[in-house]
């Protein structure tokens, strides 16, 4: 029986659920259940670089380098037993027929890749640009499973049990079945995500060429993989293989790439999957720990050198030098704000200035899957192609509940800090303006106060005008016009959500707050 194997499959099964589980959690604050954020703290990749680009600490930081700290004495554990999207391209390449097995100079060429995005990502982050949202694989994988995962999950089975208790009038211990998962697992508002198309094909693009090489997406441009492979290089815990006879078995199985074709592994590309173990025939491979040994000079003979330390600290300094030569041209400094204001869509409670929003978000899909109307967004192209994916009120879909915090509570990053309720309810969206060319009291003078009704700061933004039309047998005939006081507004959307008109709604929020009434 292949024990270490089936513990490491295990292992990936168990991390792979507690990771889902816990994004499908984060809808319902629980005593007791395990925040968000935690994931996204154990990732070296986005902490490290996000704190270089902000030049801040983030909290729960250390938590990351506890995770570099591992790899140093066990190697590169995290991708062959923990990593959520490993363990998914690993079942998705279960389903090749041929294995290919690239040589040993094609191999050198692909895992350098990652080192190149891995120092292009450092190079960003010092130059006060942050990237490691895109290729970070757990943001990848979180993004998919709270944008399109649950999504399709949750509404499909809904579905099934509406129709099936419907069609056959189960209405007994299956209705109170379906009423008490609505309560939970089910329960989640997510009618509708813009774009999430778009998050579906880049996750799809991730996954689907591991079909053709096994685990091509850690080998080649994993930037996460790339630095957990640099701390693994010296890693105590080593692939040993005694008197080997050259016969490549075990090179011919290894989803890595990482035994060369004299049998020996390449430092830091080893994952531990274990699969070498029980594919030599003569049974001579094992890991054990490390003992002393001279470390071979960069460029002799058998030794595949790539990024090494003293490289990559070299890149740092030469993107430290580029900040100085972005700071002389002018590059380092805020972009002209769109629209007037600090940004071209509403972004949401709290949220930092729109510079250091998009540095700090990680765009992991977090605080619009907790939305309880539904109404945080992807954004596409909407404030620039820096902003994508990145997450904007939609008022038409769902409006800022006056009551709720729950998207700073799960965001990772403080892109949204986490607000008390009162001071949430003080924060400004935005401005809500008034198309008084659509709106039916001022164009075509019939009655109508819903937005003003609906409107829940406690002094009321939107005031009804009261304006005298005539007299009719001696009454005195009125009319209320709804008007916007900007003092009070904070731009939760409400008003533009409940507006009767059709397609185009009387009242929107203008989140530069600079528009004036049409």
């Amino acid at each position: 029986m292949k024990k270490l194997v089936a513990l490491r499959r295990a292992s990936q099964i168990l991390f792979l659920l507690l990771f889902v589980g816990i994004l499908w959690s984060t809808t319902y604050p629980m005593s007791g259940a395990i925040p968000p954020e935690i994931i996204f703290k154990l990732d070296p990749l986005v902490m490290v670089f996000l704190s270089l680009c902000g030049r801040v600490v983030l909290p729960g930081a250390v938590l990351s380098l506890i995770m570099i700290a591992a790899t140093l004495v066990f190697g590169r554990f995290f991708c062959g037993w923990v990593c959520p999207l490993g363990t998914f391209n690993d079942g998705l390449s279960s389903l090749r027929r041929s294995k290919r097995v690239p040589a040993d100079a094609s191999n050198r060429k692909i895992r350098s890749v990652k080192y190149g995005l891995l120092a292009g990502i450092a190079a960003c982050a010092i130059a006060g640009f942050q990237a490691a949202w895109f290729f970070d694989p757990l943001v990848i994988f979180a993004r998919f499973v709270s944008l399109n995962l649950i999504p399709t999950v949750t509404m499909g089975l809904d579905r099934l049990f509406v129709t099936a208790i419907q069609k056959f009038e189960l209405y007994g211990g299956l209705y109170d079945f379906y009423r008490l998962l609505k309560g939970s697992i089910l329960g989640i508002r997510a009618d509708y995500f813009s774009n999430a198309w778009t998050i579906l094909i880049f996750f799809l693009s991730v996954c689907l060429p591991v079909l053709l090489v096994s685990r091509i997406w850690c080998r080649m441009l994993c930037p996460l993989g790339a630095l957990y492979a640099w701390a693994s290089k010296k890693s105590w815990l080593e692939r040993k293989t005694g008197e080997c006879t050259g016969c490549g078995a075990c090179r011919a199985e290894c989803r890595m790439g990482a035994i060369r074709d004299d049998g020996k592994t390449v430092p830091g590309e080893c994952i531990l999957c274990m699969d070498c173990v029980y594919s030599c025939p003569a049974s001579i491979t094992t890991f054990g720990w490390k003992k002393p040994a001279r470390v071979p000079r960069p460029g002799a003979a058998g030794n595949q050198r790539g990024m090494t330390r003293s490289d990559f600290l070299l890149l740092l300094a030469a993107s430290a030098s580029f900040l100085g030569f972005r700071s002389r041209l002018g590059l380092a400094q805020t972009p002209p704000a769109k629209a007037g204001g600090t940004a071209a869509v509403v972004r949401p409670p709290g949220a930092l200035p729109e510079k250091d929003f998009l540095d700090r978000c990680i765009r992991c899909g977090n605080c619009m899957k907790v939305c309880v109307t539904n109404g945080l967004q992807p954004v596409f192209m909407e404030s620039g192609w820096e902003g994508i994916w990145t997450p904007q009120l939609v008022p038409e879909i769902g409006y800022c509940e006056y009551q709720c915090t729950l998207c700073g509570g799960v965001c990772p990053t403080g892109a949204i800090p986490k607000l008390s309720r009162a001071v949430k309810q003080k924060q400004v969206l935005g401005i809500a303006v008034i198309a008084r060319n659509l709106c039916l009291p001022w164009a075509e003078g019939k009655s109508c106060i819903v937005c003003e009704e609906h409107c829940p700061t406690p002094d009321k933004a939107i005031k009804n005008e009261k304006i005298l039309l005539g007299t009719s047998l001696g009454r005195k005939q009125y009319l209320l016009r709804p008007v916007v006081v900007k003092e009070l507004c904070i731009g939760c959307g409400i008003c533009q959500k409940v507006c009767p008109l059709r397609p185009s709604r009387a009242i929107r929020v203008d989140p530069a707050g600079k528009l004036q009434p049409q």
